[in-house]
């Protein structure tokens, strides 16, 4: 869904907010297409990390999930995000189901911590991954 600035890309995280906010900085840094990164947390520490790092609006918990996912052109965040129960049980079955539902281009970063192994992944450091994801989109 194109708006003002472009895409629309949705980071989804919990937690302390890592990978999302490395992801939110690392996009700001590379300065690439224009687009309107929008941060849902599970949780509120995780919803200030994203803002901390760049995102351009945010929001936390289940309902936010379900909303952002039908307009993102692209969903960004750990593996988790796709499986009800993940994150220390802080993603909920609705929120699994509008991520995995959503038209949008998934880009999962396979961090163990969500107790997912992907397997080919290789041992790449979390830095890497979101690298990769960076380079993904456009």
């Amino acid at each position: 869904m194109e708006n003002s600035k472009g895409m629309v890309i949705v980071v989804i995280d919990g937690q302390g907010g890592r990978v999302g906010s490395l992801f939110i900085e690392r996009w700001k840094r590379q300065g690439r297409a224009q687009a309107e990164i929008i941060a849902v947390g599970t949780n509120s520490a995780a919803t200030s990390a994203m803002l901390k790092a760049g995102a351009d609006k945010a929001a936390t918990g289940e309902n936010p999930v379900v909303v952002n996912a039908r307009k993102a052109d692209y969903i960004v965040g750990p593996i988790g995000i796709m499986a009800a129960d993940a994150l220390l049980g802080e993603v909920t079955a609705v929120m699994a189901r509008a991520v995995a539902g959503s038209g949008a281009r998934k880009l999962l970063i396979p961090v163990n911590s969500c107790g997912f192994y992907v397997a080919g992944v290789g041992d790449h450091t979390l830095s890497e991954l979101v690298d990769d994801a960076v380079g993904m989109i456009g």
